[in-house]
């Protein structure tokens, strides 16, 4: 086994790849881009510079480390990656790399090529990683599991996995709540937690809680500066079936002409959909949404800053699971 030195070593010199862009990273980048039209250049920009600023520099990874004790003994664990949005399940092997155990990655077809390209380079650098970390179509023998999935596909997991120590995540989302006294700037912030990655992240907010009297058509105004985001052809496509359905079955809708924007107190939305509820009490409404099994964060003035919904810390566990003190605890 590598030490835990060298590993967080690797990881910093991965960091160090991505920022420094060279030919063959803008390859794999683009290649990315031609397999999934979600994948935006600027969507792989940002989720592969939040990992490096986020993830993988020396003094957060050995800060992080710290707080747990490695195990001695490494186990085998299949990890199953979901695909929405770029290197969504990087944290997932960072995590199970760190802690030293044999990983077997079932890597999602609509999110292969990056992941596939920056094990590539580890084991470029440190051929013995290719021993810790394998890339597999099926994942049998496995010690334990981590899958993350729909909640229709974690029923599955369950049944193939339950009898083993596992982690197994359904769908969620995430919601901002305001108060009417938020500025610009945290609404411009907002607008980011809302639109990037075209909202097919679970921490993408795709609700938003008001007080009673708040004027939306100023929010509409706010959002307005993603109204690029409908040269996509994929968003556009989104937006004009959700305004067919919503005039064919007379549903109130406010729009600007890129978002939509339905009183509904479901958390989840479509892509170019955003629901929106009023509460009577915010205190209570914050406290109901955090305990939800729904909710991934909450983003307002107390809780989740807005603007970083998206820029996940080493210490942003999925479904407010640890899944550091879960894997190292699998002695």
């Amino acid at each position: 086994m590598l030490s835990l030195e060298r590993r967080i070593e690797l990881l910093v010199a991965l960091g160090n790849y991505i920022a420094a862009n060279d030919e063959s990273w803008q390859e794999a980048k683009d290649i990315a881009n031609r397999l999934n039209a979600w994948f935006t250049p600027e969507h792989i920009e940002m989720a592969t510079g939040n990992i490096v600023t986020g993830f993988l520099q020396k003094e957060k990874l050995e800060q992080w480390a710290g707080q747990y004790k490695m195990p001695v003994a490494a186990k085998t664990v299949g990890i199953v990656m979901a695909g929405n949005i770029p290197l969504v399940g990087f944290h997932d092997f960072l995590c199970g790399f760190v802690a030293g155990h044999k990983l077997v990655l079932k890597l999602s077809s609509k999110d292969e090529a990056l992941l596939r390209h920056l094990l590539n380079k580890l084991i470029e650098w440190e051929p013995t990683v290719a021993e810790q970390v394998k890339i597999a179509d099926l994942l049998k023998g496995c010690d334990a599991y981590i899958a993350t999935g729909s909640n229709n596909t974690a029923r599955y997991f369950e049944q193939y996995f339950g009898k083993y120590p596992h982690i197994i995540r359904k769908n969620r989302t995430s919601v901002a709540i305001l108060d009417g006294t938020e500025t610009e700037e945290q609404l411009n912030l907002l607008s980011d937690d809302v639109f990037t990655y075209f909202g097919l992240g679970c921490r993408n907010v795709t609700q938003v809680w008001l007080p009673k009297g708040y004027d939306i058509n100023h929010l509409l105004k706010v959002f307005s500066r993603y109204d690029d985001i409908m040269v996509h052809h994929k968003y556009k496509h989104n937006y004009d079936y959700y305004l067919a359905i919503y005039l064919l079955n007379k549903v109130p809708y406010l729009t600007n002409g890129s978002l939509l924007m339905v009183e509904n107190e479901q958390p989840f939305s479509a892509v170019s959909v955003l629901h929106y509820s009023y509460y009577d009490d915010k205190q209570a409404k914050t406290a109901e949404l955090l305990q939800s099994t729904d909710i991934q964060c909450v983003v307002s003035k107390e809780q989740t800053p807005f603007g970083a919904a998206q820029k996940p810390s080493l210490n942003d566990f999925a479904d407010g699971v640890d899944t550091m003190a879960w894997l190292v605890a699998l002695q």
